[in-house]
């Protein structure tokens, strides 16, 4: 394969980057959703993918790879976590009193299963599997 294809599966995990990075300013900043701490969470795996993803896509880098994925795969695990606190019942732990948002609340429940980490984890594991194909392409 070339690495023509490469580079182009590294500008379409850019441009998931960057929509689920709009996305989530979308909520917080015009819906005024306020985010948890397992938002935050998220957040600080994925905007970094914004930037670092479009900076190896123009400059062809397909090494960067072994750099970004873990980024990928940790925020999908912790998207994966998010998702059963809101949608399965008594995975999430009892708690009296809390400050802040809770993380088991779902802002949005969109065709009764699609809620905002499930959004995100969505787009944590397409960049995972695109970055995979580039890793594999390259090999």
């Amino acid at each position: 394969m070339s690495p023509n294809r490469s580079v182009l599966y590294l500008y379409f995990a850019w441009i998931v980057a960057v929509v689920a990075t709009l996305g989530s300013l979308y909520f917080s900043e015009i819906r005024l959703f306020q985010p948890c701490v397992l938002c935050w969470y998220q957040r600080i795996e994925m905007y970094p993918l914004s930037v670092i993803l479009g900076i190896a896509a123009f400059t062809s880098d397909i090494k960067i790879t072994k750099y970004v994925l873990p980024f990928s795969i940790v925020g999908g695990l912790t998207s994966l976590y998010h998702y059963l606190l809101e949608k399965v019942p008594g995975f999430a732990p009892i708690k009296p009193c809390a400050q802040g948002i809770p993380c088991d609340y779902p802002w949005i429940n969109w065709l009764g299963f699609i809620t905002i980490p499930f959004l995100a984890l969505v787009a944590f594991i397409m960049i995972s599997v695109l970055l995979i194909l580039v890793n594999r392409r390259n090999k």
